[in-house]
């Protein structure tokens, strides 16, 4: 692939420890968000200072950060719209903002004229026409719509400008209404809601049973976080990077800023890898095992390839189990090793025991499962475990590996990383 530019990692950073992490597993760009104006308010995210330090220490790495301010904004979120995209452009020194609002957009162009600007998948962009509209306004980059095919991203990229770049989701979960539009119309009747024969199914009227008790139907519920019924399979598109690559799309975008700093370090190093195997000397694209090992130990729900390769007419990409599958958790994080004992110094992530056969989650490389021989607290007292949350601890392995600072250590089980479930 020497004559096609390598495209890039694009990782999820959902708060300053998730963006150090993306950064130390390769990524060549991060996406983020402020308190306010992204559509991910579960996540951590950023005050002024985090984002402003951050965005320093991503840059002092190489790598770009990209801010989103993806809302449909209503009348009262434009009071101070204005001020906060002169702190992300001037202060914050962000990359880029992901906008899909018409509004949003013309108040970047108006405050930050100099700020490249981004389309959000929220903007359901489809065809050629529609990136051509947004780049002839000022746009720098699309997202696309999640629906898209491979063929029709072939399509696109051969009637657009060569400069104007696409980007695409090709990991982590999917909603039941992607980008932003619902496709319950599509799946139940063949009338394309997009193309504006919706069928308005969301009106209708759905009752769930739990199955031990068929006769007793309950109404599909809501909170504030949203239904639990819809679920969609989770997108992995990693045997499938050097399609993606010939394409045409130039950033490939993990999704995932309210998962877990671990889910954001093996997401980043697997597509890493994969993309650099891409453009290796041999050539030859193999994927690798340890890849889907690693993905697979995230939690998840089942994989599947989208709409790559799939309609939704033909296929809705349901899931029809509620739950995830967790095969391993997160005991600890590596933070360093101390110089006057040469024990490697962690921090507490899940309850860690002496005598705990651990994987090794790294940066570079993969090293088989070592054993917690010895388990110390911060007062350097030997403990047979440590459970509680976040402390500090000491370790001595069965065997000397190296484990640099963003090194996890998981156990297999069926425990998560407190990841909250998203619709």
């Amino acid at each position: 692939m020497s004559e096609i530019k390598k495209p890039e990692v694009l990782s999820p950073a959902g708060d300053p420890e998730k963006l150090k992490t993306a950064v130390a597993y390769g990524a060549d760009a991060v996406y983020m968000s402020g308190k306010g104006y992204g559509l991910r308010t579960f996540s951590g995210n950023f005050d002024h200072d985090e984002m402003k330090s951050s965005i320093e220490y991503a840059h002092n790495h190489g790598v770009k950060c990209y801010v989103t301010m993806n809302i449909m904004a209503l009348e009262g979120d434009l009071a101070k719209l204005d001020d906060e995209i002169d702190f992300v452009a001037h202060e914050a020194k962000a990359d880029a903002v992901l906008v899909s609002d018409p509004g949003i957009f013309s108040r970047v162009k108006a405050v930050a004229p100099d700020l490249e600007l981004h389309i959000s998948t929220q903007a359901s962009v489809t065809n050629s026409e529609a990136c051509k509209f947004w780049y002839n306004q000022g746009a720098k980059r699309i997202v696309l719509a999640r629906e898209c095919s491979m063929e029709q991203i072939k399509a696109i990229r051969k009637n657009i400008p060569e400069d104007l770049e696409l980007e695409a989701f090709i990991h982590g979960a999917m909603c039941m209404s992607y980008s932003g539009r619902c496709l319950l119309s599509n799946y139940y009747t063949g009338r394309r809601s997009n193309g504006g024969s919706c069928a308005q199914p969301c009106r209708w009227g759905f009752m769930v049973h739990e199955e031990k008790r068929p006769d007793d139907l309950l109404p599909v519920m809501e909170d504030e976080r949203g239904t639990y019924i819809f679920n969609s399979k989770d997108l992995c598109m990693v045997e499938h990077v050097p399609e993606l690559i010939e394409a045409g799309v130039n950033s490939l975008k993990i999704e995932g800023r309210i998962k877990g700093a671990y889910y954001a370090a093996a997401a980043t190093k697997v597509y890493r890898e994969a993309v650099d195997s891409c453009f290796a000397p041999d050539g030859n694209y193999k994927v690798n095992d340890e890849w889907l090992t690693l993905l697979n130990k995230v939690v998840h729900r089942d994989y599947a390839t989208g709409f790559f390769y799939d309609n939704p007419m033909e296929n809705a990409q349901i899931v029809y189990d509620t739950s995830y599958n967790k095969p391993a958790y997160v005991v600890a994080a590596i933070e360093g090793r101390d110089e006057t004992s040469d024990l490697y110094v962690a921090s507490q992530r899940n309850k860690l025991y002496k005598g705990d056969v651990l994987n090794v989650l790294r940066p570079k490389g993969y090293v088989e499962p070592i054993q917690v021989e010895e388990l110390y607290n911060e007062k350097m007292e030997p403990i047979d475990s440590a459970p509680h949350p976040q402390m500090k601890m000491f370790i001595k392995f069965n065997r000397d590996v190296e484990l640099p600072q963003y090194t996890f250590l998981s156990r297999d089980g069926d425990k998560d990383e407190g990841i909250v479930p998203q619709k």
